[in-house]
């Protein structure tokens, strides 16, 4: 019998496959949304709770995880008008970045250490948007939507979503040009002056 056929008997075991098949994914879109891992897996279980409770209105078993997103959006959208999350600083634990799961295989170390940098500056740059400019930036990149995609799951227009990608990168630019000044300016200089 098919996973959907499945969830609509109410099998356990369906949702249980459906986490293991999607939990990475859901966790890390809700994390970068949220900026809080303990409300990012809140949002991810109420999302499956959702899901389970209405999987009778999923028509097509092919869009599953285009489905889970938009429950998972809704999701974070609710926590975030619920708390007052721009009050608080945001707490980045760059451990949780461990769900970017990247291929250390590939080159050496140096490298590795590079890159893993470079992901945390820009996770961080991420964290200061606004929910608003996460969102399309998350679904976008991290979730590989296209414009069309992310205005169905948004429930809003491409244009709208053209433009927040824009208004997303400029900030993202600043934010990250702003933290190589200040690295400059806090590393030491080396040079020794003859006396």
């Amino acid at each position: 019998m098919h996973l959907i056929a499945r969830l609509k008997q109410r099998e356990e075991d369906a949702l249980t496959e459906v986490m293991n098949t999607y939990g990475n994914y859901l966790l890390r879109t809700a994390f970068l949304l949220v900026k809080d891992h303990q409300m990012a897996e809140e949002a991810v279980q109420d999302t499956y709770i959702t899901a389970f409770e209405k999987i009778h209105q999923l028509e097509d078993a092919a869009k599953l995880k285009s489905w889970l997103t938009t429950i998972l959006i809704n999701r974070c959208r609710s926590h975030m008008r619920k708390s007052s999350w721009k009050n608080l600083l945001p707490a980045i634990d760059f451990d949780l970045f461990q769900v970017f799961k990247e291929d250390t295989s590939a080159g050496n170390p140096e490298d590795f250490l590079l890159h893993w940098e470079g992901n945390q500056q820009l996770s961080y740059a991420i964290q200061q948007l606004d929910y608003k400019y996460r969102e399309v930036i998350t679904l976008f990149y991290y979730n590989e939507m296209k414009i069309t995609e992310i205005a169905l799951h948004t429930n809003a227009n491409e244009n709208t979503v053209k433009s927040k990608l824009k208004r997303a990168r400029l900030l993202l630019k600043d934010i990250l040009l702003k933290g190589e000044e200040s690295h400059e300016a806090s590393t030491p200089n080396h040079k020794t002056t003859a006396r």
